[in-house]
């Protein structure tokens, strides 16, 4: 298999910057027809068009805008291992890379990221996805930090490190209404509707234990697997969410919902799985100190 050639990549790059063949040549002191060349050769290496001409303008393709964003990456990253390595400042502004199960709530998500949220020597990345594609991305060096609500063993050959961030309470929320006067739990929960979580997430895990051990069978009025959903259904229905209060902190303050039961047997963790690494984000420290 072919590797790339990162001369041509950078070319393409500085192409794409400029959007223009003549610029980017001026730029580069190159030859335009070499440069075109260059090019060339890199579309045939990828199999791909890389852009689109428009009058003198050169348009990316969706593979052209694949291939820039991995560039970014790659020519930033290389800046900054030569600024490391020479003991230099990394850059003017740091950039910190977190990335977020998409289950978990957005009001917890945004209490971690504020102590860097203003800042202005930081560029602050947030990306969502399954726990899976965020290790990924995490492998490869494309994040720096992934925040789960499920716990991660340390294995050999992953060499992650997981740590426990903060711990909520789960509790039943509704309406005012939602529920009779003299609610009773666990046996209410066969006539009353109630939005729950999908069964990967640990809350759920822990809500179907209890419900076993009391022999009671739940009235499920749906399952969901995003807590944002979560948020907007219970407020839009007479029913009741297995949800930490956190994730409808505005509403419960307002009084559009109210806690009508605290679980105490069931809690929803959080946790920040980190890489080993040998030069890792300095800024990590700084973020996670409130929690650790």
């Amino acid at each position: 298999m072919a590797s790339l050639n990162y001369h041509h990549l950078r070319y393409f790059w500085v192409i794409a910057t400029e959007n223009n063949l003549t610029r980017a040549a001026e730029r580069l002191h190159v030859s335009q027809s070499a440069l075109s060349i260059q090019l060339r050769n890199l579309e045939e290496s990828f199999g791909q068009t890389l852009f689109e001409r428009q009058g003198k303008r050169l348009i990316l393709t969706e593979a052209g805008h694949m291939a820039f964003d991995y560039a970014n990456s790659i020519f930033k990253a290389g800046d900054e291992l030569l600024n490391l390595m020479h003991n230099r400042p990394v850059s003017q502004r740091q950039m910190l890379r977190v990335g977020v199960v998409s289950t978990l709530s957005r009001n917890f998500q945004l209490e971690l990221v504020k102590p860097v949220l203003n800042r202005s020597d930081i560029e602050l990345v947030l990306r969502s996805g399954s726990l899976k594609e965020l290790l990924g991305l995490m492998h490869t060096h494309m994040l720096d930090l992934v925040v789960s609500n499920r716990p991660l063993p340390r294995d050999s050959e992953s060499n992650w490190n997981c740590r426990l961030l903060d711990e909520q309470s789960v509790s039943l929320i509704g309406k005012p209404e939602a529920v009779k006067a003299h609610f009773k739990f666990p046996d209410d929960l066969q006539f009353t509707p109630l939005l729950l979580p999908s069964m990967e997430s640990e809350i759920r895990a822990a809500f179907n234990f209890l419900m076993e051990q009391a022999n009671i069978r739940p009235f499920i009025a749906a399952e969901v697997d995003d807590m944002a959903m979560l948020r907007l259904l219970v407020r839009e229905s007479n029913s009741l969410a297995l949800v930490p209060p956190v994730v409808v902190r505005d509403e419960l303050n307002s009084g559009m919902l109210v806690e009508h039961y605290c679980i105490p047997d069931i809690l929803e963790h959080f946790y920040a799985i980190t890489p080993s690494r040998r030069f890792p984000n300095s800024l990590l420290k700084e973020l996670l100190a409130g929690h650790l």
